[in-house]
């Protein structure tokens, strides 16, 4: 999924290197307001952390603790759909088009990672760790510049991207029935870049392909407080943190007023 990382850059670099060839006179088929619709796949690809340290008081001896570490951080895959409407503006200047546009739809996925392990120091005694993440939709607002090749023009955009973050977590062990949960809920801005191209059907419909890449960065929280069957233990305390990012394919239709 590198590749799809930096797909909206290559993008861009394309069009900045064909202006230059098309920027002449051209029948200025793109000036105007439009509105639209699209739909497509997500393919989020976040990451999740829920982990702990060593402590003296804590509960966790030292090589458990390596242990958890490592099974709560992953990289994880969920697919999922998109769809929602979009409205905007272009002028066109020769075979240049500059715009701006705004999109609000559904980016729904979800992914739960369960892991039950035998502790190092301990067994047969077993702890296990479930991680949940989701989202459930996207919104951008995006300047864009193309340029004008026949009926079709082919454009980079980015700008700023906003989402929901949801994360949930839950530990739980067979030693003395530990318990430790987490729990993100957060909108969070971010940023997207991509491209597409967009095809004049008719002198009011265009139908477009588009590929957005958007990053959110890293949000975290501590947990709920770690107990067991008898004891607090306040000592002993997770961070969860979600790393959110997602590629966007969307296929889409426009009316031009």
């Amino acid at each position: 999924m590198r590749k799809l990382g930096v797909l909206g850059s290559a993008l861009a670099f394309a069009v900045v290197g064909v202006v230059s060839t098309f920027a002449q006179s051209s029948d200025d088929k793109w000036t105007g307001y439009y509105v639209g619709g699209h739909v497509g796949v997500t393919l989020a690809r976040p990451g999740i952390n829920a982990t702990t340290a060593a402590t003296d008081d804590g509960y966790f001896a030292d090589t458990s603790v390596a242990v958890i570490n490592a099974d709560g951080t992953r990289n994880v895959s969920a697919n999922g759909f998109t769809g929602g409407g979009q409205f905007g503006y272009n002028q066109q200047y020769g075979r240049i088009v500059v715009g701006a546009e705004a999109d609000f739809g559904l980016q729904r996925f979800s992914e739960e990672v369960t892991t039950t392990r035998q502790y190092p120091c301990c067994a047969p005694t077993s702890y296990t760790l479930t991680q949940e993440v989701k989202s459930n939709w996207l919104a951008t607002f995006r300047p864009k510049v193309g340029v004008a090749a026949g009926s079709a023009m082919f454009y980079a955009t980015g700008g700023l991207a906003l989402t929901d973050v949801r994360y949930d977590s839950t530990f739980t062990d067979t030693f003395d029935d530990a318990f430790e949960t987490g729990e993100i809920k957060k909108i969070r801005a971010g940023y997207t870049m991509g491209g597409g191209v967009e095809v004049r059907a008719t002198d009011n419909w265009s139908v477009k392909g588009e590929y957005l890449y958007s990053d959110f960065g890293r949000v975290s929280a501590q947990g709920s407080g770690f107990t067991t069957s008898e004891d607090v233990w306040p000592a002993t305390v997770f961070t969860h943190a979600v790393k959110m990012k997602s590629h966007n394919i969307r296929f889409g239709v426009n009316y031009r007023f």
